[in-house]
């Protein structure tokens, strides 16, 4: 027999962070690995609309990454949990960056801004991007709230948007899609 999914203690408007802390669903910390969690949903959608088996398994491993993250936000930094929540380690960037760097290698130079379009596994990608981006700031808020948060857990989010912009080039490349450039209206 399956569990119930709902346990009618957030409705309410509150749910507790791990170590038990009570807390709005409006706070932050939620707001932050909420939205950590919708990347990690876009990361998933763009992994199915690729058949590049290597590119969906290290998609995999980023959603592996974002779930550490999701994680370490839902913490409440003032107490002791009695989970063990992985870590995020520097050679996940260090990863990301090379990746970059290898997709980089086969792309044309970027002469101008670039639309997102033109297939939409390209257009998902930079939905994520921007998703990303938003998470980074709501984690920069909670820095700047004094609340705690891993430095690299800011760092990871800020390599992994720029990775997306980047994977999103290497999709169209792969697919045979040209890129859409922005021309300014004058």
């Amino acid at each position: 027999m399956s569990f119930k999914i709902y346990t009618k203690t957030g409705d309410k408007g509150k749910t507790a962070l791990i170590g038990g802390t009570k807390v709005s669903k409006s706070n932050l910390r939620i707001e932050s690995y909420g939205t950590v969690d919708e990347l990690n949903s876009y990361i998933g959608l763009v992994s199915d609309y690729l058949t590049d088996t290597p590119t969906i398994n290290f998609l995999r491993e980023i959603q592996d990454r974002l779930f550490t993250i999701g994680s370490s936000l839902a913490c409440d930094p003032e107490k002791e949990t009695k989970m063990r929540i992985p870590d995020l380690h520097a050679g996940d960037v260090t990863i990301l960056e090379n990746s970059m760097d290898q997709m980089n290698e086969v792309l044309p130079e970027m002469k101008s801004f670039l639309l997102p379009g033109g297939h939409v596994a390209v257009s998902t990608c930079h939905i994520a991007r921007c998703v990303c981006r938003r998470a980074e700031r709501l984690c920069v808020g909670l820095q700047e709230q004094n609340q705690f948060i891993d430095p690299l857990v800011l760092q990871y989010m800020n390599r992994l948007s720029d990775y997306l912009f980047v994977l999103s080039r290497w999709i169209g490349h792969q697919l045979q899609v040209a890129e859409i450039p922005w021309k300014p209206r004058i």
